[in-house]
């Protein structure tokens, strides 16, 4: 076992029960399982998610195989550069595929898997543009379908399946987005958001000017 893969996926599988009327959810049939890779920021991590159908009486649910991660940790006092934080994902990003593939147990990736994805965006550029590389890399090397995944919305899209909500209005807070959404039109409309500082940046600063730990996540 690789010792970036021990117990990163221990989270049940997540029913979609009353959902799927709005999910774009996969052939109904059959099994999905694609790779992910996000690194938009100064984490960067690599899951393998199956999609099951429903079956004798069981709703349709997601299941988390594995969950390999790494952080990007910046010198006390300080915020991560695109550029430092880039190359940490460029050195750690190939490992991580390798144990997020190993704990789910996919051998054949390009026989067992469906997709690769990826973080399109937003976030930071560098860094995405790294991880994008690796996605595109190893999807044309498995010849699998790309499918590049809104950062924002996959927050809302987590959260509505594991907690089992209908249509929510959002209230977005991350390091770089602090926004009021909706769910209209088959797509996420922003109905307000900050102008000047997001909340979490605004609390990466604060720890920063009390010297406070980043590790192993800032402030």
């Amino acid at each position: 076992m690789s010792a970036y893969s021990s117990s990163t996926a221990s989270e049940p599988p997540c029913s979609i029960a009353g959902l799927a009327s709005q999910l774009p959810l996969p052939h109904p049939s059959r099994c999905v399982t694609v790779l992910g890779i996000e690194g938009s920021a100064n984490k960067v991590g690599v899951g393998v998610l199956r999609y099951l159908p429903a079956a004798k009486g069981s709703p349709a649910s997601y299941q988390t195989l594995s969950n390999p991660r790494k952080t990007y940790i910046s010198p006390p006092g300080h915020g991560f550069l695109p550029r430092e934080t880039s190359w940490h994902h460029q050195v750690h990003v190939v490992p991580l595929i390798r144990a997020a593939l190993e704990e789910a147990g996919i051998e054949r990736p390009g026989e067992e898997l469906d997709a690769v994805t990826f973080t399109a965006g937003p976030g930071m550029g560098g860094p995405l543009q790294s991880c994008a590389v690796a996605a595109r890399t190893v999807a044309l090397l498995w010849s699998l379908p790309l499918v590049g995944v809104n950062h924002c919305v996959g927050h809302i899209e987590m959260g509505r399946v594991a907690c089992g909500a209908d249509d929510p209005v959002v209230l977005y807070v991350s390091g770089g987005n602090t926004q009021v959404l909706a769910y209209a039109n088959q797509r996420y409309h922003i109905f307000g958001e900050t102008i000047d500082i997001a909340i979490g940046n605004c609390l990466d600063r604060f720890a920063r000017a009390l010297k406070l730990s980043n590790d192993p996540a800032p402030g």
